[in-house]
């Protein structure tokens, strides 16, 4: 019996013991922790206060603000201090964080290079320094954070090469380093990164070409190149391997080559930029087929030939550039049968034809028709005023005649509309006061004739108007003010009477 109850004792002291020692070990850790988070404060400037007043011995660690810890390790888990105004350098005591998953600096105002004391944190799987003034070489040392998952370095001035210790990272899903001065070429091995879904290295300084093993990457749904120096063609069969692609952006880089035919075997592409570089060729008719797609952006290339119709399958499409360009043959009036369209960019081509006179009966969307500097004619469609939400009409210098429909009233939302350089004619309609958020009135070297209406001058949130070179005829009309016009071009008209008083009091008129 004695015996017994010694070795319960002994158990129950040497739980104690283990409880004791294990408590001790969490509260030293937890101290730990503590003391980094300290250190962090003490290098940093806190303009606000926010944990100047919070991260006090008063209140557990865990409860400190942006501070999170782990349920099963009380440690501290998740540093998440985004958008404070915190200014100064990372303090290498971050390193201290031995726990650590996930790291949110982002929107703030550090400076200095990246601590090489991060790379000890090996189980963090999300780092977000975006938008700072982070400077240096991108250390090679994030080869050895296998467990990210998001890494963003988005907005800084980092620069450097992209390291090839990049491809260890094999749980990454999401790579954002664009807006840098990263430069040098995208290195192959970064094919490895076989979990990778969002690659996001835009506005940077890379150059070469792109490696063909990056168009391998299976898990892809953004790739994301966009103002670098990047050259070369694109692949033939750049879709076979990216059957989850939904954005390709390489625009404002040196790329040449045709657009290859078979883009249409990225299925579920909704975003397809590729303006201004050097591609030449046609439009493959073979886009028509990429029926998600969203956006298509081709403007500042060396295209040519025609607009295919097919680009009016695409049901879904929202903005299509196809301007500055040499492409010939008539707008296809397939084209404003997709109802989702707002925006239609295509001036600086040869484009010829008429505007269809239904033009405006399904693009119920149409924002922006941007087709000036072409050689289109006939009238300008009588039913224009049934696309309500036009915001901005280009047709300037191209052929069209006829004249200014009064249904033009109907556009309500019109912000800015350029006319000139076409053979339009007759009177200015006095309805053109109804455009009640009109800025900017453009129709110089027309045909037109009679009084400019009083009408135009009574909407206030003109900045604008350029009717010089015409037959306008008349007095200025007498109005109360013109609160916001800035710009008022009338030369070379055959107007009469005195300048009223109107002008000399808008004080915003600077050009006259």
């Amino acid at each position: 019996m004695a015996m017994r109850n010694f070795h319960s004792l002994s158990s129950a002291l040497l739980f104690i013991h283990c409880f004791m020692v294990s408590y001790a070990m969490i509260v030293r850790n937890l101290t730990t922790d503590q003391q980094a988070l300290f250190e962090f404060q003490n290098q940093i400037i806190d303009p606000h206060k926010i944990l100047t007043n919070n991260w006090t011995t008063s209140f557990s660690v865990c409860n400190w603000v942006g501070v999170s810890c782990a349920a099963k390790h009380n440690r501290v888990e998740t540093l998440n201090l985004p958008n404070m105004d915190l200014t100064g350098t990372i303090p290498p005591h971050i390193g201290n964080l031995s726990f650590l998953v996930s790291l949110n600096l982002s929107d703030n105002n550090f400076h200095g290079y990246l601590p090489k004391e991060l790379r000890q944190l090996n189980r963090m799987e999300f780092i977000d320094l975006s938008f700072n003034f982070l400077s240096g070489d991108i250390p090679s040392w994030f080869g050895r954070l296998d467990k990210v998952q998001y890494l963003s370095l988005r907005s800084n001035n980092l620069t450097g090469t992209i390291p090839q210790s990049i491809a260890n990272m094999s749980n990454l899903k999401v790579l954002d380093w664009r807006h840098n001065l990263i430069h040098g070429y995208i290195p192959h091995e970064i094919s490895n990164l076989q979990n990778l879904k969002i690659l996001r290295l835009a506005d940077n300084r890379l150059s070469s070409s792109i490696p063909l093993s990056i168009y391998n990457i299976s898990s892809l749904y953004m790739i994301s190149l966009s103002f670098n120096s990047l050259s070369g063609s694109l692949p033939e069969d750049i879709c076979r391997h990216l059957p989850n692609l939904e954005a390709l952006y390489l625009g404002s880089n040196e790329f040449s080559g045709q657009i290859p035919l078979s883009i249409d075997e990225c299925k579920n592409l909704q975003n397809l930029t590729l303006n201004s570089n050097r591609f030449s060729g046609n439009i493959p008719r073979t886009i028509g087929n990429l029926t998600r797609l969203k956006w298509l952006k081709l403007d500042g290339n060396y295209l040519e030939g025609e607009i295919p119709q097919e680009i009016g399958n695409l049901r879904s499409l929202e903005i299509f550039y196809a301007s500055n360009m040499s492409l010939v043959g008539p707008i296809p009036t397939s084209i404003f049968n997709v109802s989702s369209l707002k925006k239609i960019s295509l001036g600086n081509n040869n484009l010829s034809g008429s505007l269809p006179d239904n033009m405006c009966y399904h693009p119920l969307k149409l924002e922006q028709l941007l087709i000036s500097y072409n050689k289109l004619f006939g009238h300008i469609p009588s039913n224009i005023g049934n696309c309500g939400n036009l915001q901005v009409l280009s047709l300037s210098f191209n052929q069209f005649n006829g004249l200014i429909s009064k249904n033009i009233e109907n556009l309500t939302k019109l912000k800015e509309i350029y006319l000139g350089y076409n053979d339009i004619e007759g009177e200015i309609p006095w309805e053109i006061g109804n455009l009640i958020s009109l800025e900017k009135f453009g129709a110089s070297s027309l045909r037109l004739s009679g009084r400019i209406p009083a009408s135009i001058f009574n909407i206030s949130s003109l900045k604008e108007i350029g009717l010089t070179n015409n037959n306008l005829s008349g007095k200025l009309p007498h109005i109360s003010s013109a609160t916001n016009l800035g710009g008022l071009f009338v030369g070379n008209n055959t107007l009469s009477g005195s300048i009223p008083d109107w002008i000399f009091n808008a004080s915003k008129l600077t050009h006259l």
